[in-house]
């Protein structure tokens, strides 16, 4: 093999490697709890504009919606619940696509909040089970915080009476000195 066919390949590899680099490995644990799976990747970037245009919105009646005024950061409506949020924002950082898709789209054909209905419609099934266990687990921690809460109170209500007791005790001998004094 010669110096030329051996920087050729190399060049070659190189060529390849910067036009199609490894996947960004979308396993880390956030990406995990907010249910940023590869699957959703994919189906998240099959969108289109027609996607979001045809796509049948219910009446606002029923919805829960808030208006223009009820923004966060990046502009991700208040409406949605929390997970929701961070949801929305992890995708959008993740799938460009989607990014360019809402640009286009809000508020020019849709509301930004009608924009996030749809997108959640969408992805309903894929993202379902990672908003339910969310939901658990705020539920578990905000137990273990009342159960924290109520325990650090008795703690405190039988140190405060034994505090009483003591202080009860300690005057009940002075008082009997006193009455057998006089």
């Amino acid at each position: 093999m010669d110096l030329s066919s051996w920087f050729r390949r190399t060049l070659l590899r190189n060529t390849e490697k910067t036009q199609n680099p490894d996947p960004p490995k979308h396993n880390e644990p956030e990406d995990e709890l907010l249910g940023i799976t590869e699957q959703l990747i994919n189906l998240v970037k099959s969108f289109t504009l027609e996607t979001f245009k045809t796509f049948p919105l219910p009446d606002d009646e029923g919805a829960t919606c808030g208006d223009n005024s009820l923004k966060t950061s990046g502009n991700i409506q208040k409406d949605l619940s929390q997970w929701q949020q961070r949801h929305a924002m992890l995708v959008l950082t993740k799938v460009k696509e989607l990014s360019h898709l809402r640009y286009k789209l809000c508020p020019g054909h849709l509301k930004e909040h009608q924009f996030w209905r749809v997108y959640f419609m969408l992805v309903k099934k894929q993202v379902a089970e990672y908003e339910l266990r969310a939901m658990q687990l705020a539920k578990l921690n905000e137990v273990k915080m009342e159960n924290e809460r109520s325990t650090s109170a008795d703690t405190c209500e039988v140190e405060m009476a034994e505090t009483k007791h003591i202080g009860v005790g300690s005057l009940a001998p002075t008082s009997l000195q006193l009455h057998n004094i006089t």
